[in-house]
């Protein structure tokens, strides 16, 4: 590799996102690039020739190891959308001449659907031009959502944290009785794709019956059969756990959160912020059964917690920022790595390459037969597709007790 990269991350965070920077740049030094410059906060923050070169801030093993470790985007994030090629030529001018300026030979965007439109179009634009920069797609989402690929790095640790947290919360819960009951309403990520919420399951086990409920954005959700069914099982015993994707909607396509006010903010791209469904849902219990309710918001705790990472997850992570790397260096471009699936038990995967433009603004959502016939729990097939991708632990170097992390969003050397 003759030439340098540069790299960046977009969209929502993850606890693995980073580990695929720390395989970006070790492949990439590795394969002779003299610079690895990281753009901060994205393809916005190079517009705006905000950017870094990583080897003054990743000087040892230990920095990549920390990196590797250290939960959110290490360069910063954006949510930009590039406009079309013929919309803004001037932009894309703008963009290509700042990579000239830079030797850049190889440009690597970590991210979901969104960050891999962004590849689409910067690498048509190359090909239309001639330009020899090669674009490759690095996926990053824990919500599962991004097409072809088997699973995103991300997802595995996220999915972890979940069924982690939905059995303490279901310990509490048996802690806690009340004469009229006590319905605790988790509330989970996920827009249009469910994989975070049913990941609630893995909570079930020897020592704990696992969720009531679980209610996926992929059917229609029924508010008063839900009632109707919390009803009845706080007949049978004094609490009842309910896993809810913040992203469930009525039969009329209302997500459950309008009812509320919920949305205030629409973003770039054109997805609502949706905030507010466990609350509606807890006051509608309480008006109509007269139970005791609470509501957990996991939000930006399980994309975050680094402390719970999966070690398949750490790994596979560092393994696509490194296939990226070495794909550019073989004359790959408009493609993004996949992770495919080898074998379950033993569990192995392996990398491949597909185009992008199969893979940009395609959701992938949770398979209706992986889903119970009522609409209410996920099947054993998800939860053995899920159960492979949480093995493994990755221990925090702790200083004081608390973990430490690599020295976060680093500023552009004047």
């Amino acid at each position: 590799m003759k030439g340098n990269v540069i790299v960046g991350q977009s969209g929502g965070p993850t606890a693995a996102i980073n580990s695929s920077l720390a395989g970006v740049f070790r492949t990439a030094i590795d394969r002779g690039a003299p610079k690895v410059y990281g753009m901060r906060h994205g393809i916005e923050g190079l517009l705006n020739e905000d950017y870094v070169d990583l080897s003054d801030y990743i000087r040892t093993e230990l920095d990549v190891e920390l990196l590797k470790r250290t939960p959110a985007a290490y360069l910063g994030s954006c949510r930009f959308k590039l406009p079309e090629i013929h919309e803004d030529i001037a932009c894309y001018e703008k963009i290509f001449s700042i990579l000239d300026k830079l030797d850049i030979e190889c440009f690597i965007y970590i991210g979901g659907n969104d960050s891999m439109d962004t590849i689409k179009k910067l690498s048509d634009y190359a090909i239309l031009n001639g330009h020899p920069c090669k674009f490759l797609g690095v996926p990053k989402t824990i919500d599962n959502d991004l097409a072809l690929t088997d699973h995103t790095p991300g997802y595995g640790s996220a999915a972890k944290y979940i069924g982690t947290s939905v059995k303490e919360i279901i310990q509490d819960s048996k802690a806690l009785i009340y004469k009229k009951g006590l319905v605790s309403i988790v509330e989970i990520m996920g827009r249009n794709a469910g994989w975070l919420t049913g990941a609630a399951a893995l909570s079930k086990g020897e020592d704990c019956d696992g969720p009531d409920l679980i209610y996926l954005p992929e059917l229609p959700f029924d508010i008063d059969d839900f009632i109707a069914r919390v009803k009845k099982i706080l007949s049978k015993k004094p609490y009842a756990v309910v896993a809810v994707s913040e992203g469930i909607r009525l039969d009329d396509g209302r997500y459950v959160c309008e009812l509320t006010d919920g949305i205030d903010f629409v973003d770039a791209f054109g997805h609502k912020q949706l905030t507010g469904t466990a609350n509606y849902l807890a006051r509608r219990l309480a008006q109509e059964i007269g139970c005791k309710t609470r509501t957990i918001e996991l939000s930006s705790l399980q994309r975050a917690a680094s402390h719970m990472a999966s070690r398949v997850d750490i790994l596979e992570a560092a393994q696509v920022g490194g296939a990226a790397v070495k794909a550019a260096d073989e004359g790959d471009t408009g493609e993004m790595v996949i992770i495919t699936r080898v074998s379950d038990d033993p569990y192995g995967s392996t990398t491949e390459l597909r185009n992008v433009h199969k893979v940009s603004n395609v959701e992938k959502v949770v398979p209706r037969e992986w889903i119970n016939k009522d609409g209410t729990y996920v099947t054993d097939e998800f939860v053995a597709y899920v159960k492979p991708l949480i093995q493994g632990d990755v221990s925090p170097i702790m200083v004081d007790g608390i973990p430490r992390y690599l020295l976060h969003n680093p500023k552009k050397k004047k």
